[in-house]
Parts: C-alpha cells; sequence; structure tokens
C-alpha cells in the first residue's frame, strides 16, 4: 500500500475531505468572497467577509468562557500571550474538561439539558463528537480559513460540520530503557515486533490498542488486524495506561514498550530526568490527528471572541505555547511543531477526521484479534 509523506498530505487530505463530503476541497478558492458567504449563509452558517468584523464584535464582549481539553499548566501562558495581542478582552476565564467516560458523559447532558450557559467555547470529547453537532453554533470556520478570514490550517477543521477545530496532534513513538536495550535492538520496522527474539514477554503490549489502531491509515484495517493476531503469538506483556506502562520500562522492569504519545514521554522525561529512557519513532509513523474538537456552544455570549482564541490556539504563537507546556503536542500541520518536525520526510499514518469517526471500532476490532488479553501484574 501507498504511503503518505509530508510532501504528499496536502492534496491526500483534499481528496480525504472529499471523499467523506466536504462542501469544497480544503484549499479551493471560490470565485468571490461574497459567493461564499452566500453560499455558506444559505446552508444556515454564519460567515464573516473579513477579519475586522470578528474583532469589532470581540470589543463589544470583552470576556471569555473557555472549557479547555489542554493541561491547566498551559492556561497562564496562553492567557497572557492573547491579552497582548487583543488587549481590549481583560476578563478570560478557562475550565479544565473533566476526564474519562463519566466526566465527558456528564458535560455532554449538561449542554444537551441546556445547564451549560455561560460558557463559550467547549472541549468536545472524540468519542461522542457528532452528539455535540446539534449544540454548537455554525459558523463556517472552514470557509473562514480557506479565505484567510481566520488564520488557521485549514486541515485542523472538520471537513464535513466545519464548525470544529482540532489544535493538537499525537505521535506514537516506542519507548525504551537503554540499559536494558541498545537502540540498534529496538524494533526499527512494525514487523520487528515479530522476530523471534522478542516472543516471550519481552515487551508491553497496552490492552487498549489506540496505538496500533492508528496504523490503520496506512495499512487498511485487515493488514492491521492480521498484525494484531501476530503481536498477541508473541506472547507480550499486557498492560494498560501508557503513564504506567512507561514508568516501567524507565524503571526497568520491561525493555521497551508499543507504545507511547511523544507528548507522554517528554512528560515522564521532565518528571523523572533520567538518561535510562529513550524512544524510537517507526515508519509509517502514526499521528492522531484529532485528540478532541473546539466548538463555540450555540448558548455562548462571547461568540466573536472564541472564534478568535481559536485562530490563536491554531497560530504559531498559540502552537509555541501548546508545544511546550502540553508538551509536545501541538497539531502535525503546523509546520513548526514538535511533532511536524519529528517526522519531517517520513511516512505517515493520519488518523484525519474521518478515521476518527471509526476510531473505537478499530479498537475494538484489535482487542478481538488479541483474543481478550488481561492486564498482568
Amino acid at each position: 500500500m501507498r504511503l503518505q509523506t509530508h510532501k504528499e498530505m496536502i492534496p491526500l487530505l483534499i481528496f480525504s475531505c472529499l471523499s467523506v463530503g466536504a462542501l469544497m476541497p480544503a484549499f479551493a478558492e471560490p470565485a468571490s468572497m461574497l459567493q461564499a458567504k452566500k453560499s455558506a449563509e444559505g446552508k444556515g452558517y454564519i460567515f464573516f467577509a473579513t477579519h475586522s468584523e470578528i474583532v469589532a464584535g470581540a470589543k463589544k464582549e470583552g470576556k471569555l468562557r473557555v472549557v479547555s481539553g489542554l493541561e491547566p499548566k498551559n492556561y497562564q501562558p496562553l492567557i497572557n500571550a492573547f491579552k497582548q495581542r487583543y488587549p481590549f478582552i481583560p476578563d478570560i476565564q478557562i475550565q479544565e474538561a473533566p476526564t474519562g467516560p463519566a466526566g465527558y458523559q456528564r458535560v455532554l447532558m449538561e449542554i444537551k439539558s441546556g445547564q451549560a450557559k455561560g460558557k463559550d467555547l467547549n472541549f468536545n470529547y472524540l468519542d461522542f463528537l457528532d452528539e455535540y453537532v446539534p449544540y454548537l453554533m455554525k459558523h463556517e470556520i472552514l470557509g473562514m480559513a480557506q479565505h484567510g478570514v481566520l488564520k488557521i490550517d485549514p486541515r485542523m477543521v472538520h471537513p464535513v460540520q466545519r464548525n470544529m477545530v482540532s489544535v493538537t496532534s499525537s505521535l506514537t513513538v516506542v519507548p525504551y530503557n537503554k540499559k536494558l536495550i541498545s537502540a540498534d535492538r529496538v524494533p526499527g520496522r512494525w514487523e520487528d515486533f515479530l522476530k523471534p527474539e522478542f516472543t516471550g514477554k519481552k515487551f508491553v503490549l497496552d490492552i487498549r490498542p489506540a496505538h496500533v489502531a492508528a496504523l490503520v491509515p496506512a495499512w487498511g484495517l485487515e493488514r492491521t488486524l492480521d498484525y494484531a493476531r501476530k503481536l498477541a503469538a508473541q506472547k507480550p506483556v499486557w498492560g494498560r495506561g501508557a503513564t504506567r506502562m512507561t514508568t516501567a520500562v524507565l524503571s526497568g522492569e520491561y525493555p521497551f514498550y508499543l507504545g507511547s504519545n511523544l507528548g507522554s514521554i517528554h512528560r515522564m522525561m521532565e518528571r523523572r530526568p533520567s538518561d535510562d529512557l529513550g524512544y524510537k519513532i517507526i515508519e509509517p509513523a502514526p499521528v492522531r490527528v484529532v485528540n478532541g474538537a473546539l466548538g463555540i456552544l450555540n448558548t455562548a455570549e462571547d461568540p466573536h471572541t472564541a472564534l478568535l482564541w481559536i485562530e490563536f490556539l491554531a497560530s504559531p504563537e498559540g502552537q509555541k505555547i501548546i508545544d511546550t507546556y502540553e508538551p509536545r503536542r501541538a497539531s502535525v500541520f503546523s509546520t513548526a511543531s514538535e511533532i511536524a518536525l519529528a517526522t519531517k520526510g517520513m511516512q505517515l499514518s493520519l488518523v484525519n477526521w474521518d478515521h476518527a469517526r471509526k476510531f473505537e471500532d478499530y479498537t475494538k476490532k484489535i482487542v478481538e484479534a488479541f483474543g481478550f488479553p488481561k492486564i498482568e501484574k
């Protein structure tokens, strides 16, 4: 199967957008701004023809309320930088989005029952993305991004709904303990995990196989399921949770782990400085483009300011802050992001918006292919 490189990403993603029903290719330019605005408004979308219109609306609002999927240490640096750009918005409050299935469901029920008033911008969880749609303002963010009204890379915007934006990405890497295994012996290809020398509890594999599922865009589902069966036949150590398993690798319990996010590895390195922990990026490098999506609630009191906030998060300045404090989770579509730089010129397996909708189904089928393993203590 033909794999994707950075040079090939733009045309491939354009065709991907078309295949899932986008109204126009990601970088198409209609005959005029007025035509685009008229077309969008005919479909019930809000389309601002100029950036100054959005700024004028934000000046009247003067505040912003955000439910964020980013870690709290991002908040103050982002607020400070945003206020420097827009000093007429002095009142910005950010609330951390709850985590875990129970938290996701609670927030969704609050939105559906009308109890989310006083919140402008919501973090929409990937597992329930379609359920948020009726409760979001229909801003034509994609169209405004395509025409430069909002300086957002169009590939960050949902190609069908057009009013949700993802500003972060996740890159799968293979962490290893340098004392237990040399870099040259760590698998350099995904197929290397199937070598006889790695049979019998020689590496750790997560029972929730998000990192294996992220190979589907490059390999297709059937090849990935076949690979999952062969991984299970290697009799790995079954575990759950990237932080716990990476900690076990760092402490010397196991030599390497399939796999973890680049951001999680760097967070571990910051919390427990050590020369023992290394990581390897294997091609095709799995990149999840969508970790969740920002959307402006239809009950928002400050929608213009919310649009400016989304644009700021997607900007080089906002992306740099996310890369610093998240860390290493800025979008692969931000050319200076750590993920973009780390995978430059590499073959990628991109879990884009279309694959993100099917991702939970991928993981369920892979767990079945594993044969229902149990966590080992």
